[in-house]
């Protein structure tokens, strides 16, 4: 049988190469057909099999890969009589490498699939990734319909270190590739346009390289093209490749009427650089070739004497004499933070804005401030100028109140705003001819706001000597990178305009592309991450295109920003006589987009220039996704299951692992372990010398303010630190288990526990939950909801009013949480793909490669995977590695080895016959609690009483109607729980948020604090207790309860932790669910509730005698009247914990009817022992037909009247009617004298059972129960005593024995003890009592009574007493 492993290629080349290897080195055999016999020969080294036809390498095979490089070439290749087709499976995945027009791929495919019925196929674009993790590594962009790319993926991830797919129609990859060469044929060109423009106003071409490179304005084609240019090692011919594909895309355009007037231009300059390579021209570098086109010699510049101008900036930085004092002009974003970073550095600024309030939050920063330029210049060292541009910067300086008049002489100047080169030059003339020896240094500055202000910008600063040094110092404190740039005033304003050519250029080819994307229906999100790793990529575009996809355009740099800076570079391209097409052509579409009204938004917004000319759409949000076709999409899981090995590591490991749990839903899915709810040092020195393997500590600090929450978390890390140094040989691991829907106190929370405990080498972030649905999948991650996932991001837990946030990636939410601190670009993570493919020693290795400080996100989608992830990081440890874990539940469990058990209810903790009702409270207002409590109500109404508390009394209402709210509450819970009655408190589901996230955190704590109050004056002691949210489980188990520890015993279903508390606690033992308002499907808490609830008992007769013959007793069957003797019955057997069955004989049902039936029925039900109710002595068929619709759980039928076979007949007909109800059937053989209810038995009616009729008997009417006559009579015996024939009742027995039956006695009324226990020793399962509990009754009635309830009381006592006693007589006592 042919194997399912192999994979077949038809044509190699490079790419093909590296994927076949790949797949050979994930257990794939490969077998190809290629012309080219190196290539091959290297393949058949490796393994591979060698074809000598295209048929042979698709014969047998799981997945065939074609090469198609024209579209001429599939006629052989594929259809041709020895093409691929002729020996391929129908169900084979055909990957088409190719990127030829995707309406021929459409085409190709549609042909396969309805003439040749090949029904899976795909198409797959080849690539080497481009950044540093997978540079020189296999990327593949693959598109085609649902189901192929299902079966594809699997195989195309053993080809590929990345792997993109595209869902619809096939041709993806071509669209994806036709993006990633319009950008790098942009850059390219933009890039050349750059280095002219710089060379030709006298900038050093590797200058601009070393400073571009490491700036905003690099791409990936300008790092790495750039050398070779300059070095002449590019050839000529790359210019007809860019023109050939390019005119490819322009095409695709023009049929989709799609401007691309970027892209346009660059091809045309290339057609020019194209146009002057001539016949026999000796032009091969291809930098000639732009010098003939710009007119620049970029060659001779770059072959010029170099410099370093980070090493010149130290010459000026030290040793500089420049004063203390400095004025500042123009505080705003950037200007504000650099003037504070220099009142931080101990200089003194004065400061002058024309926006007054800026001047009132400058002085409260400890600044001085003056009216006008003059005021701030007088007495100034330095004076820094950091305005829009060049008409305010010339008013600052010379306007009314201009600054130059009042500068003192020797005073420099630092003009930091962005402006023209040849200002910069008119200016310094300019100021030379003041007389005043004043000096300037043009210095332009790049970075943002958040760098400003922290003294970390980039400063590219020209000047002469003079006036660098004495400014040194200034520019040193505001600067992260200092660049000298040599060639006078004007040099470094020449590098920020470069800087600014490229990235508004990058940004507006962002845009085109994007917006490109869009229209060829890619996926933008997907295709943005595809660009990231190619060749396409640029910083500008990483940054400003995650703000397309995003559709956020909250400026970081406003849209003018790019009017003004390209207007710049225009300007100066015209004075220079440099054409700069793509320069030029930004220009425009930034003024068209400040004309729409976008100036003052994010520059990205130049995107909305395509959007409302196309009409498309750019946001790339990310999609729900099914949850089957995902998890089936991925690698097989590792497959081995290291529990045992985790397990065998910790039992040698004595570090213990503190889980700080941020509420108590965190114990999730551990079992077996504490919960600390104080952390005192001593209970922490007491708690370490247990040498627990893992103890939680809950500190509920999702419920405190940030600052709150990072103090609650230093004070516990500096408790934990001093009680570990206090117990010998205590190592530990902190993890601050959080939520898996990523609310709570990132990254405020880790910070503490590092100021507190000293860096770690890694934080580790894994919010994988799999009891909850939480799933993290190329770093995004997704909410199971209805079986699709849907991103995090775009949840109800995402809109939180404390903690909400926007990003799904969790690189993303890790630079939101951190506002930009840690950025998306350094968070590392572990792939599934390393967690599948190199198990356990990948994740070690991985880890213990990280630079110090990392952060490490870490996906997961199933238990193994967490697993896997945990043995490696023990491993890392035990190197000596330390991590800081943020987590959700199922990393504990994980990391301690622990296995998972069924779900605990009442019966395995021994609280099943415990009557109070259940408390529920539910505080959480996630939608899915409320969809939750609604099932609740809909499913349990008819035993569950609800109680809602308004939210709007608890915490926007004065203190008296707060008050009012809780107290009625707290009586109404008290009085349900006493009658039974599992009770609900719920807030109200009106959401009251407050402005800020500060005052909903406080109506938050009203409302908890109210549930607490509630639950303290609650007295009954509650059957169990269901806390539903984080915070209010938390505050209940610890303040309204006292709880200081607890033992986590399970989950009472997946993911919800169940606790009992601690013997401190006011319930010692409770059970307490801790439900979080996150988990579970809308039935889930109804599920819980009806697991927990106090069961209705459906106990049958035939369950209680059959416990009987199995114990060796019997059971009391008591005839009952009336409500005193009913209550008296359940009374005696819920004290004495007694099995127990009500009676009812045909007279006592004329007289009480239905409603006494329904009151026995009810109180068995009710009742806390087993107990059931027994029509007795059916002496007529009507009467028994219809007690068998009354709810009755056996019956019997008294034909002890009749003839042997009229008996027989009429007990058989009433059987088959009873059975057929799952109801037990007594039957009286032989007849007992006496009278019962008013009916007599006369002595010559009497006689004794016969054992052979009764074994006939038996057989002809199939009953289960037996009442035998062995002497026993109804009512009183006589004088002489009761004379019984055990010798007959023993016979009976072993014939019940035989048959299976049960034995009855009835006239148990009056037997001595003796005799009594005497028939229970021969079988007697079932003692009808009637007479002495009916005479107890009458007896208490003889004294007279103030009240009928006296009467009630008493009658009931009477009673209790007798049935109690015969529960001892009989043995069943304790037999519940």
């Amino acid at each position: 049988m042919a194997s399912r492993k192999i994979i077949g290629f038809v044509g190699l080349d490079e790419f093909s190469f590296e994927m076949a290897s790949s797949a050979i080195r994930h257990g794939y055999d490969v077998q190809a057909f290629e012309i080219n016999d190196p290539i091959i020969e290297k393949l058949v080294k490796l393994g591979g099999i060698r074809c000598s036809r295209p048929s042979e390498a698709g014969r047998d095979v799981t997945a065939l890969v074609v090469l198609i490089s024209r579209m001429d070439q599939t006629n052989d290749l594929i259809f041709g009589d020895e093409g691929a087709l002729k020996d391929l499976k129908s169900d084979t995945v055909l990957v088409l490498r190719s990127t030829i027009l995707p309406s021929f791929l459409q085409k190709l495919e549609k042909d396969l699939a309805e003439i040749h019925k090949i029904a899976y196929v795909v198409d797959a674009y080849v690539s080497y990734g481009r950044t540093d993790a997978l540079n020189g590594k296999i990327t593949i962009a693959s598109s085609g319909r649902l189901d192929a790319i299902a079966r594809a993926r699997p195989i195309l991830s053993a080809m590929c270190e990345k792997l993109f797919t595209f869902e619809g129609e096939i041709g993806g990859g071509s669209k994806v590739k036709m993006v990633t060469v319009m950008l790098e044929g942009i850059h390219f060109i933009n890039s050349v346009e750059a280095l002219s423009l710089g060379a030709k106003i006298g900038i050093h071409p590797w200058i601009i390289y070393d400073i571009i490179s490491n700036a905003a304005g690099n791409s990936w084609v300008f790092k790495n093209y750039v050398p070779l240019l300059l070095k002449g090692e590019i050839n000529y011919q790359i210019l007809n490749t860019f023109v050939k594909e390019l005119e490819i895309i322009l095409n695709m355009a023009k049929s989709l009427t799609f401007p691309l007037p970027i892209l346009a231009a660059t091809h045309l300059q290339l057609i020019h650089g194209v146009s002057l390579v001539g016949i026999g021209d000796d032009v091969t570098a291809l930098i000639k070739v732009w010098e003939k086109v710009y007119g620049v010699k970029i060659s001779d510049a770059a072959n010029a004497d170099a410099y370093n101008p980070e090493q010149l900036a130290s010459e000026f930085t030290t040793d500089s004499k420049s004063g203390r004092r400095i004025g500042f002009i123009g505080l705003g974003a950037m200007g504000f933070g650099m003037a504070t970073h220099l009142l931080s550095s101990k200089f003194c600024v004065v400061g002058y804005d024309v926006y007054k309030p800026t001047l009132t939050r400058f002085t409260n920063a400890g600044g001085l401030i003056g009216n006008s330029p003059a005021e701030v210049s007088k007495d100034a060292d330095v004076l820094i100028i950091m305005v829009t541009n060049e008409a305010q910067a010339e008013n600052a300086l010379y306007g009314e109140y201009g600054a130059v008049s009042a500068l003192p002489p020797g005073a420099s100047i630092i003009l930091s705003s962005t402006v023209s080169p040849a200002y910069v030059s008119q200016l310094e003339h300019r100021l030379h001819n003041e007389g005043k020896n004043l000096k300037l240094v043009d210095a332009p500055v790049s970075g943002g706001v958040k760098r400003a202000s922290m003294g970390t910008l980039t400063i590219m600063a020209s000047g002469t000597d003079d006036a660098l040094k004495s400014a040194g110092p200034v520019l040193a404190a505001l600067s992260e990178k200092l660049y000298i740039i040599k060639g006078g005033c004007g040099s470094g304003s020449g590098i920020k305009m470069i800087n600014q050519l490229l990235a508004g250029v990058q940004i507006a080819s962002a845009a085109e592309a994007i917006a490109f994307a869009a229209r060829l229906g890619l996926n933008t999100r997907l295709l943005f991450e595809f660009i990231t790793i190619s060749g396409g990529t640029s910083w500008m575009f990483e940054n400003r295109g995650q703000h397309m996809i995003d559709n956020d355009y909250t400026p970081c740099s406003a849209l003018d920003i790019f009017v003004k800076d390209l207007g710049i570079v225009t300007r100066e391209s015209s004075s220079w006589k440099v054409p700069l097409h793509l320069s030029t052509i930004a220009h425009q579409l930034y003024l068209a987009g400040s004309a729409a009204g976008w100036g003052r938004i994010d520059d990205a917004g130049v995107v909305k220039v395509y959007e409302m000319l196309t009409g498309v759409r750019v946001e790339g949000k990310l999609q729900a996704r099914r949850k089957d076709v995902v998890l089936h999409s991925l690698p097989p899981e590792w497959p081995q299951d290291h529990v045992l090995d985790i397990q065998t590591l910790k039992e040698g490991n004595s570090k213990i692992l503190v889980v700080l749990d941020d509420d108590p839903t965190g114990t999730q899915t551990v079992h077996d372990i504490e919960v600390l709810t104080e952390w005192t040092i001593e209970s922490l020195i007491e708690q370490f010398r247990k040498s627990p393997k893992c103890f939680f500590i809950l500190t509920n600090s999702r419920s405190l303010s940030s600052e709150k929450a990072s103090a609650l978390i230093k004070e516990i890390c500096r408790n934990l630190d001093a009680a570990a140094k206090s117990v010998d040989n205590i190592d530990y691991t902190i993890v601050l288990r959080g939520d898996s829907t990523l609310r709570g106190h990132f990254p405020e929370e880790a910070d503490a526990v590092v100021s507190v405990l000293g860096e770690m080498d890694a934080w580790i972030i894994c919010p994988f939950f799999l009891q909850g649905g939480r799933y993290t999948i190329e770093d995004i991650h997704y909410v199971d909801d209805s079986d699709m996932l849907v991103p995090a991001g775009d949840t109800e837990f995402a809109k939180d009013a404390a903690f909400g946030y926007k990003s799904s990636n969790l690189r993303d939410w890790v630079e939101e949480k951190t506002d930009g601190r840690i950025l998306a670009s350094s968070v590392v993570s572990i792939s599934i793909q390393l967690l599948r493919k190199g198990g356990p020693e990948a994740v070690c290795q991985h880890l213990c490669s990280l630079q110090k400080g990392s952060i490490c996100l870490v996906n997961a989608a199933s238990e193994r995977d967490m697993i896997v992830f945990a043995l490696g990081m023990i491993k890392a440890e035990l190197l000596g590695k330390r991590f800081l874990c943020r987590t959700a539940a199922s990393f504990v469990s994980a990391l301690m080895g622990i296995i998972s058990k069924p779900p605990i209810l009442p019966n395995d903790l021994g609280i099943a016959r415990e009557r109070n009702g259940g408390l529920i409270v539910v505080g959480s207002y996630v939608p899915k609690t409320t969809k939750q409590v609604e099932e609740l109500k809909l499913q349990c109404d008819q035993f569950l009483k609800s109680i809602e508390v308004s939210v709007e009394k608890l915490a926007m209402s004065p203190i008296e109607e707060r008050e009012e709210e809780i107290s009625r509450t707290a009586e109404l819970a008290d009085v349900y729980l006493k009658a039974h009655k599992d009770t609900l408190i719920m807030t109200s589901r009106n959401l009251i948020a407050g402005r800020t996230a500060a005052e909903s955190l406080d109506i938050n704590f009203k409302v908890s604090s109210a549930l607490v109050e509630i639950v303290k004056r609650i007295t009954t002691k509650p059957r169990y207790i269901i806390a539903k949210g984080g915070i209010t489980s938390s505050d209940l188990a610890t303040k309204a309860l006292g709880a200081r520890c607890a033992k986590i015993v399970g989950q009472a279903l997946a993911g919800i932790p169940l606790w009992q508390l601690g013997p401190e606690s006011r319930h010692p033992g409770i059970p307490y669910i801790v439900f979080p308002g996150n988990v579970g499907d809308s039935k889930a808490l109804a599920e819980v509730v009806k697991s927990w609830t106090c069961p209705i008992r459906l106990t049958s007769t035939k369950e209680i005698l059959n416990n009987a013959e199995r114990g060796g007793y019997a059971v009391g069957a008591f005839n009952v009247y009336n409500l005193e003797g009913v209550e008296a019955v359940v009374s005696a057997a819920e004290e004495e914990q007694s099995p127990a069955i009500l009676q009812i004989h045909p007279g006592a049902l004329k007289q009480g009817g239905i409603p006494l039936v329904a009151c026995c029925i009810s109180a068995a039900e009710q009742a806390s022992v087993p107990i059931t109710v027994h029509f007795d002595h059916g002496t007529s068929k009507q009467d028994l037909v219809e007690a068998l619709d009354l709810g009755f759980s056996s019956v019997m039928v008294d034909g002890s009247h009749l003839s042997f076979n009229e008996n027989a007949a009429y007990t058989k007909f009433i059987s088959l009617l009873a059975h057929s109800k799952n109801m037990l059937v007594e039957a009286e053989l032989g007849r007992l004298s006496g009278t019962e209810d008013d009916l007599t038995v006369e002595e010559y009616e009497a006689r004794l059972t016969d054992v052979n009729m009764a074994s006939k008997f038996i057989d002809e009417t199939g009953i289960d129960a037996l009442a035998v006559c062995i002497g026993n009579v109804h009512g009183k015996y006589p004088a002489s005593g009761p004379n019984l024939r055990f010798d007959l009742l023993k016979e009976l027995h072993a014939l019940s024995l035989k048959k299976g039956i049960f034995l009855v006695l009835h006239g148990a009324s009056g037997l001595d003890k003796e005799l009594v226990k005497e028939c229970i020793n021969l079988g007697v399962r079932k003692l009808n009592v009637n007479t002495e509990v009916r005479k107890a009754y009458m007896d208490s009635l003889i004294t007279p009574k103030k009240d009928l309830v006296h009467v009630m009381a008493s009658a009931k006592e009477a009673m209790k007493a007798v049935v109690a006693e015969k529960m001892h007589l009989f043995g069943s006592a304790g037999k519940a």
